[in-house]
């Protein structure tokens, strides 16, 4: 087990033998072979630059030697359902016997499913298993993550998935934004009443849990097995009138103009995208949010209907790759995996996929002027790869070229001199 925030290491130093990957510090012009060097004071990059170039002041810092590793910014995973009670290891073989997404939902599987693992599962045990899974995560570099709920669809239960997330932040360091989705799914004692639903959800839940500030966004399943655009706008206006961010998962099965409408109330992002229209592209380009692809899904739904990568390519769209990890259609504990599927069966360029877990990831969680870069000012959220260049880590499947993780300012993994 990872050591607890409390007992890890200052990061404060000179780091020297560094080489940073094309993109990790957008303000310098060095190349991935040039020597590298990071100051780091009370957590936070106060300098960094070519290794001939650090300042007189810092000369006399403490020095960790990063033996010619590359380094990017800590990786961010910006859309996960990682706490959540039970598995579905059974729907993934229904799948391979033919049925469909909408077919195992019906025959009582998928989200309701999960949702009764989890209402019976108390606090504490929803926090074991959460955290086993934040560990596979965190040794794949990921240095921010974003959680939702959606798994209790009741206040009790929603409020219980929230404060684990919480929780887990607090466990081991590492920047945890949470997102309401209590529009995941109808739960079953509302069968039939959809609006009702909804009222729950807008005027009791969302007010209830942002109050105890649990919330950081609202999130919505737009989709036909799911909800319209009208009981989904109800959402974002609930949200909008307590100053919550918008996200939405969109155009994942069905184009049901959900990008357009997620646009159109300054969303972070629209997730999943695969049957996203030029309509929806053109709205997320003048509000600025990002297109959240989730390859994970993709793979173990055995999709075919790729999202249109050339048309947000053109218009300047950013991209985010993100695991999506949940129980039922993307088990997926490795981000670089993800980014080695985004290449793969997305045809991501590897500079797109390597800003797509860093910068763009960031910016879908609202963290843009702490993470997904490597800057002065920021807090000290980088890693160390035994890699010789950035494509190695989107080459590579099955191998975690880590040596060193600095997260909040702290070494959280691997060793330093």
């Amino acid at each position: 087990m990872l050591k607890p925030a409390k007992q890890l290491p200052p990061a404060d130093g000179l780091w020297i033998g560094l080489r940073l990957a094309s993109g990790a510090a957008p303000d310098l012009s060095l190349s991935e072979h040039a020597e590298a060097a990071i100051v780091v004071q009370q957590g936070t990059i106060r300098w960094v630059g070519a290794r001939s170039e650090v300042p007189a002041a810092f000369a006399g810092l403490h020095v960790h030697e990063g033996g010619g590793a590359l380094v990017t910014p800590g990786l961010v995973d910006c859309h996960t359902h990682l706490v959540y009670g039970g598995r579905r290891a059974n729907e993934f073989a229904m799948r391979l016997a033919g049925a469909s997404y909408e077919e195992v939902a019906k025959a009582g599987g998928g989200i309701v499913s999960t949702v009764r693992a989890t209402r019976e599962a108390s606090e504490d045990e929803l926090f074991e298993s959460g955290a086993a899974r934040l560990q596979s995560l965190l040794a794949d570099g990921v240095c921010a993550i974003e959680i939702k709920s959606g798994y209790g669809l009741s206040l009790e239960h929603e409020r219980k998935q929230l404060r684990v997330a919480r929780r887990l932040g607090e466990a081991f360091g590492v920047t945890v934004k949470t997102t309401f989705l209590g529009a995941h799914a109808l739960p079953p004692e509302y069968a039939g009443r959809n609006s009702e639903y909804i009222d729950l959800v807008c005027k009791e839940m969302l007010p209830a849990l942002a109050d105890e500030g649990l919330v950081d966004a609202v999130d919505v399943f737009c989709e036909r097995i799911a909800f319209t655009l009208e009981e989904t706008e109800r959402v974002f206006q609930a949200a909008q009138a307590l100053g919550l961010p918008v996200k939405l998962h969109a155009e994942q099965l069905s184009d049901m103009d959900g990008a357009a409408l997620a646009a159109r109330y300054g969303a972070l992002s629209c997730d999943h995208i695969e049957h996203l229209s030029a309509k929806g592209i053109a709205a997320m380009k003048q509000s600025g949010t990002v297109a959240v692809l989730l390859p994970g899904a993709y793979y173990t739904l055995r999709d075919t209907h790729l999202p249109p990568i050339e048309a947000l390519r053109a218009a300047g769209v950013p991209m985010a790759v993100s695991t999506d990890h949940n129980p039922g259609t993307s088990p997926a504990l490795s981000l670089l995996l993800m980014v080695n599927m985004a290449c793969t069966l997305f045809r991501l360029t590897v500079p797109e996929a390597l800003a797509g877990v860093t910068q763009h990831a960031a910016r879908a969680l609202g963290l843009q002027d702490t993470h997904g870069r490597i800057a002065a000012g920021m807090p000290a959220n980088f890693v160390l790869w035994d890699v010789s260049e950035g494509a190695e880590l989107a080459y590579w499947f099955g191998q975690r070229p880590l040596r060193t993780v600095v997260r909040q300012g702290r070494i959280a993994s691997g060793a330093a001199a």
